[in-house]
């Protein structure tokens, strides 16, 4: 294994603050102070850690975007997720062209 190149350690630092939650730049969460600091501190004087470091960076943000992957394609295939029983089965009758009727409740 080669030791990464500076412009790799940019982009992959910039994949990984990528998938986290935006945040303003007065005010950076813990975990991405964590992540500057562990990017900026000097790599370990063996090369094959550092290399190792790398790759599970790597494998860290591949991980990060098939998860936030699935997340959108669950809330796109399953939007009755959030939704109680009574609304969805309000809107299971109107996809297929009825409406329900207005449940009758005695005045008080």
């Amino acid at each position: 294994m080669s030791t990464p190149t500076p412009s790799k350690i940019r982009s992959l630092y910039r994949s990984i603050l990528r998938e986290l939650p935006h945040r303003p730049l007065s005010s950076p969460s813990p975990l991405k102070q964590h992540i500057r600091s562990s990017f900026t501190t000097p790599a370990a004087p063996s090369g094959s850690a550092g290399a190792l470091g790398i790759d599970a960076a790597e494998q860290y943000v591949q991980y990060v975007r098939a998860q936030r992957m699935y997340a959108t394609l669950l809330e796109r295939y399953n939007p009755g997720m959030g939704m109680d029983e009574e609304e969805r089965v309000r809107l299971t009758a109107r996809r297929v062209g009825m409406d329900l009727p207005e449940e009758w409740r005695k005045p008080s």
